[in-house]
């Protein structure tokens, strides 16, 4: 593979109220022929992520650009799992309705926040979204003790498939807090009550890997495809294939891109979201310091 970057699609500058700052963890989902809605987590002026989404046409994107005035997910009410942040991870169309799997967030005192993933539907097309309910769905349990984050979901037939980031550690590192996660996987017969085995995806490839996450899946032909983020010290891209969707192997050599030589990305590139369009695909991610530079997009070239 060789991604071709194209450049920024978009740049936080307190657009809005929501988005302050930051513009993570994109999702992209198509509208028209050539249009799409881009869902990502901004953060306000109190560094609180919250929902919305910027709408552009794809071949254009320098062009008609709309970003929605309010968020279309907020925050919780104080005590929730998510009062300080909540973030799309993933959306599926299932008949008329989406549904937003997200991640939220509450802040902690021994570790700096604590996070799991809620579910939120829409029946207007993804324009507003209402919490299904005010606790998550994935949250800590003997399986995940820690923290759930990120995630992608996938509904072939009768059967849902998630693969989420789980925190398995909690460590203090050079005098700084730090998390170490790694992507799972579980199984759900209606996309809500999920049935988690402890079934690990992506694991820490030595130890020094630090953060995996933000798991994308598509499927082609015989075997699945993922494309995630992974961390010694800042992020890169990572690439694995499967042939069940249960067992992967890493082939982080393969993922044709990487940071820049300078600018937004130069730093880091993280949080893919791959996606097909006439006939070829597409990568959004983020740049430096977790998306506060912007989100960008790439384009695979062939042979």
């Amino acid at each position: 593979m060789r991604w071709r970057k194209m450049g920024l699609l978009f740049q936080p500058k307190g657009q809005f109220d929501w988005v302050v700052s930051h513009a993570y963890v994109p999702f992209a989902l198509q509208l028209a022929e050539q249009r799409f809605r881009v869902y990502f987590a901004g953060r306000n002026k109190e560094n609180k992520a919250q929902a919305g989404y910027l709408e552009v046409s794809i071949d254009t994107p320098g062009g008609d650009l709309y970003i929605s005035h309010e968020p279309v997910l907020r925050l919780g009410k104080p005590g929730l799992f998510d009062d300080a942040a909540v973030g799309p991870a993933w959306i599926v169309k299932r008949g008329s309705q989406l549904l937003m799997y997200y991640w939220g967030w509450m802040r902690g005192l021994s570790a700096p926040y604590y996070s799991a993933i809620g579910l939120a539907t829409s029946e207007d097309g993804g324009r507003t979204f209402a919490k299904y309910s005010e606790a998550p769905i994935l949250d800590r349990n003997e399986v995940d003790p820690y923290s759930t984050t990120l995630c992608c979901v996938m509904a072939e037939g009768d059967l849902w498939r998630m693969w989420y980031t789980s925190m398995v550690d909690f460590r203090v590192r050079d005098n700084k807090p730090m998390y170490y996660y790694h992507i799972k996987y579980c199984e759900s017969k209606d996309g809500v009550r999920w049935a988690r085995r402890g079934l690990v995806s992506i694991d820490f490839k030595d130890r020094h890997e630090t953060r995996i996450t933000r798991p994308c899946v598509i499927r082609e032909g015989d075997r699945y495809k993922m494309w995630y983020c992974c961390a010694v010290d800042r992020y890169r891209l990572g690439y694995a294939e499967s042939i069940d969707g249960v067992s992967w192997v890493r082939k982080d050599e393969e993922v044709g891109v990487d940071a820049s030589e300078t600018g937004w990305d130069s730093e880091m590139i993280c949080y893919p979201f791959v996606f097909e369009h006439g006939g070829r695909k597409y990568m959004l991610y983020n740049g430096n310091r977790y998306g506060e530079t912007g989100l960008g997009y790439a384009i695979l070239e062939e042979g």
